[in-house]
């Protein structure tokens, strides 16, 4: 029996990942854990490894891997995992390492797997954005074996990269299964479970840019400032915690006076999913913005550089972020009309896929020692 370790760091990743590990926890062939971290561990992001815990309480390994007095030093933080993570692996000894993005996490898991000489898979490599995410996220490819991918673009950046075709898997990103399919939470539970009110709403949600902290002050200020003057109701979501994440927090102090906004430390991925796919629109910087909306049908007004060379589509607005170029991007939005779904990330077949390619004896043979392909 092969044994399988899972890790998350976020509710975003745990969400795409949960369909996987469904899948391996349906087939008696393999063991499977997951290694919960990061976010997850945070009271100020809502306990996440609550969730995670409801739903494989048996299969987990909790660990904190946050400085509490250097919470935003993230490398850091990339050490503590490394050593939290080498003593599970030490003991558990999984045959396969399987993680996912571009968080500080994954890329701990990478430097583990590889240098253990353990089988490591990277899902939805091969993506750009304009943060220092996409540095993490290569570096991370790099340091794994084997990919499942979202496209042939991401693909081909792997390629790219220097990675062997025969090592990528193009998959579709998992969470689209769930998307497309009748398992989502209706919209009513999900107002009921999180008292939201209002009968039509739209989702904000800013993360920082690592690289641009020295502007970021200035830039919520006038996004505030926007918001402010919308006649429209919101659900916020609060940033993720990278440096720059409370100032983003102070800025936002201002709008929860206003009755027309409502806050959320965070939000259990598939009631996420219905509040999106029912919202009027989705504004901010937030990769859900560029990736999940367009599926959902849901316009999206991207703002700023975070999102900088990812996917583009007609229902995707992006603007600077300062005041005068949200509020024309907003007008621009209200004339949008029958926004057709996106099946560029997946067509809702993933964990299919998944489960045929690790039921395949090949894959398990797969060269631990890689070598770099010329193009």
């Amino acid at each position: 029996m092969k044994k399988i370790l899972f890790l998350t760091g976020t509710r975003a990743d745990f969400g795409k990942l949960k369909p996987l590990i469904n899948s391996v926890k349906k087939n008696n062939k393999f063991d499977f854990k997951i290694f919960v971290t990061g976010m997850h561990m945070l009271e100020k992001y809502g306990s996440t490894y609550l969730e995670v815990q409801k739903h494989f309480s048996e299969n987990i390994f909790l660990f904190d891997n946050q400085e509490k007095k250097n919470l935003y030093n993230l490398d850091l933080i990339l050490s503590k995992t490394i050593i939290g993570l080498n003593r599970i692996v030490s003991s558990y000894k999984p045959d396969l390492i399987i993680l996912h993005g571009d968080r500080v996490e994954a890329l701990s898991a990478a430097c583990v797997g590889s240098l253990n000489n353990i089988l490591t898979c990277h899902v939805e490599g091969g993506e750009v954005s304009g943060t220092i995410d996409e540095l993490m996220r290569h570096a991370t490819s790099k340091l794994s074996h084997v990919h499942f991918v979202a496209n042939n673009d991401s693909k081909k950046r792997l390629i790219n990269m220097g990675e062997n075709k025969k090592r990528i898997y193009v998959i579709g990103s998992p969470d689209i299964d769930l998307m497309l399919s009748d398992n989502l939470p209706t919209l009513d539970e999900v107002k009921k479970h999180y008292d939201i009110s209002y009968s039509e709403y739209s989702i904000f949600c800013y993360h920082p840019v690592t690289t641009e902290l020295n502007f970021l002050k200035d830039k919520i200020d006038h996004i505030c400032s926007a918001l402010g003057s919308f006649d429209e109701n919101f659900i916020v979501i609060h940033s993720n915690n990278d440096p720059g994440s409370e100032i983003i927090s102070l800025a936002l102090e201002k709008l929860k006076k206003k009755d027309n906004f409502i806050f959320f430390p965070s939000l259990r991925h598939e009631y996420f999913l219905t509040l999106l796919k029912n919202a009027k629109f989705i504004i901010g910087n937030s990769s859900s913005g560029v990736r999940e909306a367009p599926i959902l049908s849901t316009p999206t007004i991207n703002i700023g550089s975070r999102q900088n060379g990812r996917y583009s589509y007609d229902s995707i607005l992006n603007c600077n972020d300062n005041e005068k170029d949200i509020l024309k991007s907003y007008e621009k939005l209200k004339k949008l009309k029958n926004v057709k779904p996106s099946r560029y990330f997946g067509d809702g077949k993933s964990v299919k896929r998944f489960k045929k390619i690790l039921e395949d004896d090949k894959f398990w043979k797969t060269d631990l020692q890689k070598v770099f392909i010329d193009k």
